[in-house]
């Protein structure tokens, strides 16, 4: 039986209706699932995390390569018929966590393999990116996989640009269609290999990480303007004091436009932030 086949039976069933606003969108192409799952690199020694394990369509091929896997299913429904295809095909090595991956902590894992909810595609990024693991194989919406490669000036760069750069190396590894989903998203997908690198440790700085999210609120904006009127995502302050803080910034910087910044000019800026707010406070 083919993997589409088999996923339309196994969900109709279980009365299962999948639902897209949920992100519910379950792969059939057993050749991109053959791809996903050699990227993975799998071993015996791996403990592999999947975050939005369905009913197991790539949870069991890992099981029979890992130590272990645990499996992440927020549908209590779905969760049950992949507890009991597990337990039908007496595979023992498979921990299934019921809950939303954004909230519930982490066991130990050092491999990320999931076709993620690409509801959750941010969030739960920089969530993995809190842990210390080998690598992640993941599948993202398109356009958000083109986002996390993205350089400065082109079309998709944006905040998640700048921090993958200094979190992670990430490489695209293949697009997929939407026919290779049931139901079919109205958008492709893609497919990437997320290594954690946390350089100059910038990946965790809380003042980086709000003065890019402050820049890129306004990135057509000169920087200066950027900041002045985002300020308060930085830090909350008085508008002279704001004020007083961006004029002193160096100004071949602040008068380029935001988007035109690379991240490591980016950094430049919060490091200088930072230095006057650690004055002000002194």
């Amino acid at each position: 039986m083919n993997l589409m086949s088999q996923t339309t039976n196994i969900l109709k069933s279980n009365n299962i209706r999948l639902d897209k606003r949920k992100g519910q969108n379950y792969l059939i192409n057993q050749g991109i699932l053959s791809r996903i799952v050699d990227s993975a690199e799998l071993s015996p020694e791996d403990t592999v995390l999947e975050i939005g394990a369905g009913i197991g369509t790539l949870t069991i091929p890992l099981a029979e390569q890992t130590k272990k896997v645990v499996a992440v299913e927020q549908d209590n429904k779905i969760a049950q018929v992949l507890k009991k295809r597990i337990n039908d095909l007496d595979i023992r090595n498979v921990e299934v966590v019921v809950g939303d991956a954004t909230r519930i902590d982490f066991p130990e894992f050092n491999k990320v393999v999931s076709n993620l909810p690409y509801k959750i595609s941010s969030p739960i990024t920089f969530k993995l990116l809190e842990h210390d693991f080998d690598f992640a194989v993941l599948m993202y919406q398109k356009e958000f996989a083109e986002r996390m490669i993205a350089k400065s000036g082109e079309k998709n760069y944006s905040r998640l640009s700048v921090m993958m750069h200094f979190c992670a190396e990430v490489q695209m590894l293949f697009e997929v269609p939407p026919s290779a989903f049931i139901p079919s998203p109205k958008v492709s997908s893609a497919v990437i290999k997320l290594t954690p690198d946390k350089k100059e440790n910038a990946c965790g700085d809380d003042i980086f990480i709000r003065t890019s999210r402050a820049l890129f609120q306004h990135k057509r904006k000169k920087v200066g303007n950027a900041l002045l009127d985002s300020f308060h995502e930085i830090r909350k302050t008085d508008k002279q004091t704001a004020k007083t803080i961006v004029t002193g910034l160096n100004s071949d910087i602040i008068n380029e436009r935001a988007v035109n910044l690379n991240p490591e000019e980016i950094l430049e800026i919060s490091k200088e932030i930072r230095s006057v707010l650690d004055k002000l406070e002194d």
